[in-house]
């Protein structure tokens, strides 16, 4: 399968000269450096594709209809009562912010890609782009059917992240080889925790909603171990 890798840096004409030699450090091809363009804008686009997940969170924030210009009072009591969407976007964004810290970090291992990984890439951000939508769900509605939707959407999201780890760290032409096996299992261990948290959720959803939503503090502190 073709795969692409980044270009090592160019020479600089004062080393050259240094040397005294400067055939003998040979010019860049032009084809790697398309292949690193190709590499950056994988990982430009992804940053995007985050950014405006996590962007779009934020509009879902919005008074009732009908409250376009209340007074004081009811103004408060307004934005009292939209707490759970307070809840719902602080909480997808904790998600996709873990989700983005971790794909940032894998980028930094990987240093060849090739049209699986491509794949695979674009459907975690697939999976990333949808996660406005179980937001509005839960903020809106505490039913069980919503809760196990939004864990459902998050356990795919964290497993498509661990399988694109999975792949790229079980082919070594992808991904830096000096890099520690003992440090290959703990990223894919890492991107374990948030789905095994949703994943377990979805069980104690199926006997009382809001236990699993109190379940998913535990992704603060998984946020942090995570890193």
């Amino acid at each position: 399968m073709e795969t692409h890798t980044r270009n090592p840096r160019p020479v600089r004409p004062e080393k050259q000269r240094a040397t005294g030699n400067p055939s003998s450090h040979p010019e860049v091809p032009p084809g790697r450096r398309e292949d690193t363009l190709g590499f950056e804008r994988l990982v430009f686009f992804s940053d995007a594709v985050f950014a405006i997940a996590i962007t779009l969170l934020a509009l879902e924030i919005h008074l009732p209809a009908g409250e376009t210009a209340p007074d004081d009072a009811r103004l408060f009591t307004a934005l009292l009562e939209i707490w759970p969407r307070y809840l719902a976007y602080a909480l997808s964004f904790l998600v996709i912010g873990t989700f983005w810290i971790g794909h940032h970090r894998k980028f930094r291992h990987i240093r060849q890609y090739d049209r699986r990984l491509i794949l695979l890439n674009l459907l975690l951000l697939m999976s990333v782009a949808f996660i406005p939508f179980p937001t509005t769900l839960i903020s809106d509605s505490t039913n069980r059917t919503a809760t196990i939707f939004y864990a459902l959407s998050m356990t795919c999201t964290g497993l498509l992240s661990a399988g694109l780890w999975w792949y790229a760290s079980s082919r070594a032409s992808l991904i830096d080889p000096s890099l520690p096996p003992a440090e290959v299992r703990r990223e894919g261990l890492r991107s374990l925790i948030i789905p095994g948290v949703f994943l377990l959720s979805i069980a104690l959803a199926l006997i009382h909603s809001d236990t699993a939503r109190f379940f998913w503090l535990l992704l603060v502190p998984a946020a942090f171990i995570g890193r």
